[in-house]
């Protein structure tokens, strides 16, 4: 409730005041802060996290610092420390294995429903992914790997939005920030390259089931490469690093 001043009318604290329209919520610029952070290896896996020092790094207040780091232990990129707050959450096999089952139904989908876009009349879409790929070839022969990360996993999220699917889109974004600390985890070997180009031929050519099929290898290669890169031989249960 607002406290009164000395001649009787409501005063408002400066906190309670209503954010600017389209203003972004303090809260979720420091969300997307520590996630920045956790994506590039600035917060290394298993690292903990003092809130007043994120606080003191983001040059904001601890209160929205909290919030962020409170919705992200939700999302499961953090995890609480008993009586010490937060760390960075470390990718363990389950995780991986559980994120390429979810992804790769869902991927499929979004490069066929992409490829009935261009069907119908996309033109942009096709063009839009063949710039990200021009960027990925760029970046992977200047040897900037973060560079490359980024582009492709622009081509992915530029997928998903040809396939103009608004409940397909809100379920991937659910994934897209755990997609990206993986893909900044493993490695990126020539054929995965090789395949996006596949898949950007097939999508551009209209043909949805030929899209699919290779988006399915695709998403199956990157399950190996990424098990292999995190855990060593890839098997179930291997703890190399």
């Amino acid at each position: 409730m607002a406290q009164r001043n000395r001649t009787g009318s409501a005063a408002t604290a400066p906190e309670a005041a209503p954010a600017a329209a389209g203003a972004v919520p303090l809260s979720a610029r420091a969300r997307e802060e520590v996630l920045h952070r956790i994506v590039d290896r600035r917060y290394a896996q298993g690292a903990r996290l003092v809130e007043r020092e994120v606080a003191e790094e983001l040059h904001m207040s601890r209160v929205p610092v909290r919030e962020a780091l409170r919705a992200l232990v939700a999302e499961g990129l953090l995890e609480l420390l008993p009586h010490s707050g937060v760390r960075v959450r470390r990718l363990e096999h389950a995780d991986v294995e559980h994120l390429y089952e979810v992804w790769e139904p869902l991927a499929i989908q979004a490069s066929r429903l992409a490829a009935r876009a261009v069907a119908a009349g996309d033109s942009e879409g096709p063009a839009a992914l063949a710039g990200l790929l021009r960027r990925a070839e760029e970046a992977a022969a200047a040897g900037e790997g973060a560079r490359e990360v980024s582009a492709h996993t622009a081509f992915h999220e530029r997928i998903v939005a040809m396939a103009r699917n608004p409940l397909l889109a809100r379920t991937l974004e659910q994934l897209s920030w755990q997609l990206r600390l993986l893909f900044g985890l493993r490695a990126e070997p020539a054929h995965m390259r090789s395949q996006h180009a596949e898949m950007y031929r097939h999508i551009a050519a209209g043909d949805p089931e030929a899209a699919a099929a290779c988006t399915l290898l695709h998403v199956r290669d990157s399950r190996t490469v990424a098990l292999r890169s995190l855990f060593g031989d890839g098997h179930p249960g291997s703890t190399e690093s």
